[in-house]
């Protein structure tokens, strides 16, 4: 993106920067954890456990911790979501577990089971010590093409039952989102590194990053090579607005934003804005319009076309973004982007309004002025590369059955790729999911 003459880097003095991207929310100490998992009443079929996408033993960990077993804990978190540190961080654990928690009942405040399982995951990482191991080799083949929580999750397992896994990702680092495309204050640091290093520590898994289906192998060839195929693709293509002046400079994709922030080191080069409009509601623009914010933008504007109460973003996101000093703006669709000399100088919106269940934007105009816009109105996934492969699709996602297995015999798909809740945590199950229906069905095969 070219920058125009209110976008700049630098906005913000290092020192300043480094707290802006230091963790948002620092881990509970010794005391606070043990305190924290005394609240928890252990119940017997506890709804936190069904709340979770992944069925942690929630009671089960919670009690590890309060008795100063933080290796039962641990594994109690991992051996259901291998990916508990980067969930216990990124995840809506406030709609999920800690919404079902009977203490809201009581007290209206849930047991911090979020905070409790970074506890007892950061506990095992800092160890170094992988808590599971790899059963006997089996002499069957793998690939897994695309290293996010659903690809890492599925290796995992498979290198668990012996398999030998291959995992191609087409960026230079594994990782998928919790790598490039989450708030770098979610996951600072080398957190997101640390945890692949930590999940491929079983063994058994040969990395291939920059490598990318359609360019460099196709679902034919790896066939050819593999017995078995898990494709968890994400959902790599960003929706265009549709808007007049789209392609002026200082117009961005919220998700290109997010990493240029991620793969910088200082995030002294990150060029920002003076004004910036952020058009979306859900996290991703939450993440995008905080961070434009801590790079020292001076007015943030996200603007939603619906009510507050039907943005994808959580409650609790969006008050994080009016504590950072982001105005949030409901009932607004963009109608056009203006500019001048080639850069954009605004953005019009249209009023909105419910009526009889829908949203009508029929209302009088405004303009908020911008010198950068970031564009957070979806992804999708992007189904070039499974042209003639016989991986069919349905409703703009790959179509797969409860365990993962797509049309096509020997493929398997899960995470963002597939239908579900696009969460993190939802990934990881899909991945751990059509692992054990992988091994099953290789199981099956008469040996060659």
């Amino acid at each position: 993106m070219d920058r125009g003459p209110d976008i700049a880097a630098g906005r913000v003095p290092r020192e300043i920067l480094a707290l802006n991207f230091a963790d948002a929310h620092p881990p509970l100490t010794d005391a606070q954890a043990i305190i924290e998992a005394d609240r928890c009443y252990f119940c017997y079929d506890a709804p936190c456990i069904e709340a979770c996408p992944t069925s942690i033993d929630v009671p089960a960990f919670i009690k590890g911790i309060a008795t100063g077993n933080l290796a039962g804990a641990a594994r109690t978190i991992l051996e259901s979501n291998i990916l508990g540190g980067s969930c216990a961080r990124v995840c809506p654990t406030e709609i999920l577990c800690e919404q079902k928690c009977v203490r809201n009942a009581q007290e209206e405040k849930p047991v911090q089971i979020g905070a409790l399982q970074r506890r007892a995951t950061d506990w095992q990482m800092a160890r170094g010590v992988q808590p599971f191991t790899r059963a006997a080799a089996t002499g069957r083949r793998v690939a897994v093409v695309g290293a996010g929580p659903a690809g890492l999750a599925c290796a995992h397992r498979l290198a668990m039952h012996g398999h030998e896994v291959t995992l191609f990702d087409a960026k230079p680092k594994l990782g998928g989102l919790n790598e490039y495309g989450v708030a770098a204050y979610k996951t600072p640091g080398d957190f997101a590194q640390d945890e692949v290093n930590f999940v491929l520590s079983i063994g058994g898994v040969t990395l291939a990053p920059d490598q990318a289906l359609g360019r460099d192998f196709t679902i034919d060839t790896l066939m050819d090579e593999y017995e078995a195929i898990f494709l968890s693709l994400g959902q790599a293509g960003a929706r265009k607005a549709g808007l007049t002046g789209e392609d002026l400079s200082g117009v961005m994709n919220a998700v290109d934003f997010i990493e240029s922030i991620r793969i910088s080191g200082t995030k002294e080069d990150v060029a920002v804005g003076r004004r910036v409009v952020v058009i979306g509601g859900g996290n991703t623009a939450i993440d995008a319009a905080v961070q434009a914010k801590r790079l020292g933008a001076e007015e943030v504007t996200l603007v939603y076309r619906r009510g507050r109460e039907t943005m994808s973003a959580t409650e609790v996101e969006q008050a994080w973004a009016q504590t950072n000093g982001v105005t949030i703006r409901h009932w607004a669709a963009p109608a056009r982007i203006e500019g001048a000399n080639g850069a954009t100088t605004a953005i019009a919106f249209t009023r909105g309004r419910a009526l009889d269940g829908r949203a009508v934007h029929d209302g009088e105009e405004f303009v908020l002025e911008a010198d950068m816009i970031l564009k957070a109105v979806g992804q999708h996934v992007v189904f070039d590369p499974l042209e003639g492969s016989g991986v069919e699709t349905e409703g703009g996602r790959i179509r797969v059955d409860a365990v993962g297995r797509t049309s096509r015999a020997g493929v398997y798909a899960g995470g963002d790729c597939t239908a579900g809740e696009d969460l993190t945590v939802a990934a990881v199950r899909d991945g751990r999911d059509a692992a054990e229906a992988i091994h099953a069905d290789l199981s099956q095969k008469k040996e060659v």
